[in-house]
């Protein structure tokens, strides 16, 4: 038989291998989706925006103005009597600092370690697809659900914006004006924005995952870290390290609602989230491709 011949048998090594991955991932992302704690987790961020609504709404009475300078409180808060769409920019900018990244934190922090303490990580790493491509997959999946959580409060939060208040065109920070359909756009730009801000994150919160047996202990260290490193943020003794820390530019979203877009801290957000994925997603591979099986 000639080598022509023999070839084609060997072609198909490559596709199998991707499509185990895909497998995977699918498996993964099923199994992520319909666990208690995740919809649980989905169900409170989708309840936010609608708290804020309604808290809105009952202080304004009619949903009028709520006073001459549209009171304080978080950002955009004041803006929503004035068009529902704000609430989306408000929900956002409420459960970006605490309640996405601590969900976000219990689903990395679970994504090894959970699979440790329930004994099936072993089997998991012995699989054809290796533990390069499962750590790959839990790092994916993890990604998906971050996007998952903003897309669930940005929904939620317009939803509740129409039925609570009207919408129409929508007043930049810059103080021009732009049609309601060009402020959707804006608004799913934003919620994208504010998931990649959480891509850092992830990657650390999948490192302490990689260091214990315990779900439990790795989704607390996830969220201590998440809360000791906030609380740098707000130092102004520490400001020569703020630009460093991972949540230091998480708000930059909020220059996506400028006329021209101000780019430059949205960038430097994305670069910052860009090397903690790389530093702590590196941290991770090194551990579990050294980490020993039969326990």
């Amino acid at each position: 038989m000639s080598q022509a011949e023999l070839t084609p048998l060997a072609v198909p090594r490559a596709p199998r291998r991707a499509l185990w991955t895909l497998g995977i991932l699918r498996s993964e992302l099923a199994v992520m989706f319909r666990r208690r704690r995740t919809l649980a987790l989905l169900g409170v961020l989708a309840a936010v925006p609608v708290l804020i609504g309604i808290a809105v709404r009952i202080e304004t009475g009619d949903g009028s103005r709520g006073g001459p300078g549209g009171g304080g409180g978080p950002a955009f808060l004041s803006q929503i009597t004035n068009n529902g769409l704000f609430l989306v920019f408000a929900a956002l900018s409420a459960t970006l600092p605490v309640f996405l990244p601590m969900a976000v934190g219990v689903i990395a922090g679970d994504s090894v370690a959970g699979e440790a303490s329930g004994g099936t990580l072993r089997y998991l790493l012995v699989a054809p697809a290796g533990r390069t491509r499962l750590l790959l997959t839990k790092y994916v999946s993890v990604l998906v659900f971050c996007l998952a959580a903003t897309l669930v409060v940005a929904v939620s939060a317009l939803a509740a914006g129409a039925l609570l208040f009207p919408v129409g065109e929508v007043t930049t920070i810059s103080g021009t004006r732009i049609g309601f359909g060009e402020g959707l756009l804006r608004a799913l730009f934003v919620a994208v924005a504010v998931a990649a801000s959480l891509v850092g994150f992830a990657a650390l919160g999948l490192f302490v995952s990689t260091l214990t047996n315990s779900g439990i202990a790795a989704m607390a260290a996830t969220v201590g870290v998440l809360i000791t490193v906030q609380i740098l943020d707000t130092m102004p003794q520490l400001d020569a390290i703020h630009p460093y820390l991972f949540p230091h530019y998480w708000l930059s979203f909020t220059d996506l609602l400028r006329e021209p877009v101000y780019w430059d801290e949205l960038v430097r957000n994305l670069g910052l989230q860009a090397l903690y994925a790389a530093v702590f997603g590196s941290a991770a591979w090194a551990r579990l491709t050294t980490k020993d099986i039969s326990v």
